[in-house]
């Protein structure tokens, strides 16, 4: 039995996949560590709940007694810095998304993982059952992809993210090459931001954001045969993830893909956000910098904690 380690258990992911995993025999959450917005009665909860070993205080103390860690705090601006003590000690991370934010982060994550780190993640509709159901039909049949379109709610990255890693998935080893910001559209008060992604062998995408409540997962796929579309399951959706997860861990045949393509899919958002904040320029990825804005972790933590906290009350 593979041990999990999760640091900070900010989300619903963590107690959700520990349900998933007591339904196997390949893996436990065996471990925590929490030093972000949850309470220590809600560790506490969670420790008791999943009838783990215990709580750590220190990640390198950690590292030297679980199988993998999951990083599961929602600052994906600490992402790296709760990796490394890990990474250090030979220890492979299950990033949760999103992975990082900006494209300094990702230069480093890609560095770590040329130095051999095993890095894991990020969002699970990458790893659908309906990415699955799509690459079982038959080259001859299926055909090339020639365009994309995804749906989702919520925001413009902590969920957006999961749009842009489905057509990712969809779309496997074929990298973005620009990004452009096509308009939003607004009825009454709710507004809907839309994006065009070309890809480097002509194919192209493009993602939708609503940007008040949450959405379901979609996507249309169009190949030089016939149309796809599916409606993502998202109560399978985890579930689906961590098989492949679970396949790593056994040495299996899996599709977890390396920190530089999950990396691409966060480009794909800060090019799309630089294309919206120029006017809808169409904006290379190759050409993206350090100084192009990301995305602000921290500050997305403290709204997240205040919403958790409002709920909680409730």
């Amino acid at each position: 039995m593979y041990r999990i380690g999760s640091v900070n258990i900010d989300t619903s992911h963590a107690p959700s996949f520990a349900d998933i995993l007591l339904k196997g025999d390949t893996a436990r959450y065996t471990a925590v560590y929490n030093d972000a917005f949850r309470t220590d009665e809600e560790v506490n909860a969670f420790i008791e709940r999943f009838a783990l070993e215990k709580r750590y205080h220190s990640l390198d103390e950690m590292a030297e007694n679980v199988d993998i860690a999951f990083i599961q705090g929602c600052n994906w601006d600490r992402h790296i810095e709760c990796a490394t003590p890990f990474i250090n000690a030979g220890v492979p991370v299950f990033i949760d998304k999103p992975l990082v934010g900006n494209i300094k982060d990702i230069s480093t994550i890609e560095q770590l993982e040329e130095d051999g780190a095993t890095i894991l993640g990020t969002s699970a509709l990458r790893y659908t059952y309906e990415h699955d159901s799509f690459f079982t039909v038959p080259d001859a049949d299926r055909g090339e992809i020639l365009h994309i379109t995804t749906m989702v709610g919520v925001n413009d990255f902590d969920y957006a993210i999961h749009s842009i890693e489905s057509i990712m998935g969809f779309m496997r080893d074929t990298a973005p090459k620009s990004v452009r910001f096509i308009g939003t559209a607004t009825v009454n008060d709710t507004p809907c931001d839309s994006y065009y992604v070309r890809f480097e062998n002509g194919a192209s995408a493009c993602y939708h954001i609503c940007l008040k409540g949450w959405q379901p997962s979609t996507a249309l796929v169009m190949t030089t045969k016939t149309s796809h579309a599916y409606k993502i399951d998202t109560s399978k959706v985890y579930e689906a993830m961590l098989k492949q997860v679970c396949n790593y861990l056994e040495g299996k045949e899996n599709l977890l893909v390396s920190a530089k393509k999950m990396c691409d899919s966060i480009r794909i958002l800060i090019a799309g956000k630089k294309s919206k904040k120029n006017g809808g320029t169409e904006e290379l990825i190759s050409a993206l910098s350090e100084s192009d804005e990301g995305f602000d972790g921290a500050q997305f933590e403290k709204e997240y904690a205040a919403q958790q906290r409002a709920a909680a009350k409730k």
